[in-house]
């Protein structure tokens, strides 16, 4: 899962402190050192968490975007420069917008749905706590997972008590208070990270088996436990440390199965001895060649299957829990295999009924059972318009005047996009794209050039006085080619 660190730059973290009569140091400082010792640890524990900076002093900055270069990390640590105070509601919409700007919530992968959990350590000084106990509102978010608040100085128990409703009552957030030993030194704030470290960075091996075949796979993120609530009782269902491939199905029998959490799936690695316990011969090994690359390995071979006979593995994760596994290609050169967590229970993918009645079929079916289509074409079958960001709109206005540059020829074309993109409006509510478009259209016809054919005028202008009428509203209504003959 993301981590963002969320850091307190203000003026109360500069102050100096004296140690031992000879030099003096902040408690920005020691957090610096601390944040490089954090560092250190999960690039050993999770090289694949992705992690980055954010400052409120007093507005949100980004230092550093997410990254895994952690190197890159530490050198912007230190050009940081102290600012104003700091406000925690403030650099939490900040952590939002950075958030939902890398991960957006309504994105979809290729085969299952995207389930995102964040983690947000948040180290300040504690004196911004008593400021935000005085502020009855709070901050809404759209995230979900760990908040680690960690104040640097003691005696403010109560006003946590007091900030902390402010925070969990409209977020998915769980708050985890944290508090170093006294005096703050940088030894005890390496402490509290190292304590973080291993509470929620630790790597998560498991057993990988099918039929025979045993591999030991290191799954990331963590996976975690989930409740399952009914009307009258619940049930914690808690993933087991292997993996037991059930069957294989094509992706398309499975469909877009709801998934409560995706996971990488990688070789398991042990980690190097330290360096004062290897011999010579074995760090002359590590230091030319990586001894892994020779051994064969189940995973590899189990993801290059999935992913040249586009299928997945039906998995056993604990009692009544199941999961998919499948090849997922982040781009057209890169893919990972990738474990998808169903909702726990037998029938979880309704279309495929028990998942533990699932045998092979004596006989081939006379034809694909799945997914079942219909003859019939229904509305919902058409290409569906979605703008999530600007480019998407943009693209679809410019296809539009690129079919109108090119009138009559593309006279049955422009049409088409102009009134799917009102349609699309209609549905959103968004009338001024209409009003948009046709000043747009009565523009690009005083732009035309000498050249232009007299008809691509005449339906610039009769599109664009139509779209101004009040019952082209109409979502059932098509806007229609001007009659013309030349």
């Amino acid at each position: 899962m993301p981590t963002i660190i969320l850091l307190d730059t203000s003026t109360l973290m500069d102050v100096r402190v004296i140690r031992r009569k000879l030099d003096t140091y902040s408690p920005l400082q020691f957090t610096i050192s601390a944040i490089h010792t954090f560092l250190d640890e999960i690039s050993v524990t999770s090289k694949l968490e992705v992690v980055a900076i954010v400052s409120c002093s007093p507005e949100p900055e980004v230092l550093c975007p997410f990254t895994r270069e952690y190197d890159s990390i530490k050198k912007k640590l230190r050009q940081i420069e102290p600012g104003n105070e700091f406000n925690l509601y403030d650099g939490l919409d900040g952590i939002e917008s950075l958030f939902l700007g890398e991960w957006p919530s309504n994105e979809a992968c290729s085969v299952f749905i995207k389930v995102i959990h964040s983690q947000i350590i948040a180290v300040y000084d504690a004196t911004s706590i008593e400021r935000l106990s005085r502020h009855k509102t709070g901050v809404e978010l759209s995230l979900t997972g760990k908040l680690l608040l960690l104040g640097l100085q003691d005696g403010y128990e109560s006003d946590y008590r007091e900030v902390t409703p402010n925070i969990t009552a409209n977020n998915n957030l769980d708050v985890i208070l944290l508090q170093p030993n006294l005096p703050i030194t940088e030894t005890s704030l390496q402490h509290v990270f190292s304590s973080i470290v291993e509470s929620y960075y630790q790597q998560f091996v498991a057993q990988l088996i099918c039929g025979d075949l045993v591999s030991k796979v290191t799954v990331w993120p963590v996976p975690e436990p989930h409740t399952s609530i009914t009307d009258f009782d619940y049930k914690v269902y808690k993933p087991e440390q292997q993996v037991e491939i059930m069957g294989f199905l094509e992706l398309s029998t499975l469909g877009c199965a709801a998934a409560v959490s995706r996971h990488l799936i990688s070789p398991w690695v042990p980690p190097p001895p330290p360096l004062m316990f290897r011999g010579l011969k074995e760090q002359r090994l590590t230091q030319d060649e990586d001894p892994e690359g020779n051994v064969p390995s189940f995973v590899v071979l189990l993801h290059g299957a999935l992913k040249v006979e586009n299928m997945c593995a039906i998995c056993f994760i604990a009692d009544e829990w199941f999961g998919a596994l499948y090849a997922c290609a982040d781009s057209k050169k890169k893919s990972n295999l990738a474990l998808a967590l169903f909702y726990p229970g037998k029938n979880s993918v309704p279309w495929l009924g028990d998942l533990n009645a699932l045998t092979i079929p004596s006989t081939p079916p006379a034809s694909d059972c799945f997914p079942v289509k219909s003859g019939d074409k229904k509305s919902y079958s058409q290409n569906n318009v979605a703008w999530i960001r600007q480019p998407g709109l943009q693209s679809d206005i410019q296809k539009i005047l690129r079919h109108a540059r090119k009138l009559p020829e593309k006279t049955q074309q422009f049409y088409k996009e102009l009134n799917r993109v009102r349609k699309a409006a209609i549905c959103l509510g968004f009338t001024s794209l209409i009003e948009g478009l046709a000043n747009l259209l009565e523009r690009e016809c005083t732009l035309l050039p000498g050249t232009a054919h007299p008809a691509c005028a005449f339906q610039l202008t009769h599109a664009a006085g139509i779209l101004r009428e009040p019952y082209s509203r109409d979502p059932k209504y098509t806007i229609m080619p001007m009659k013309m003959s030349f």
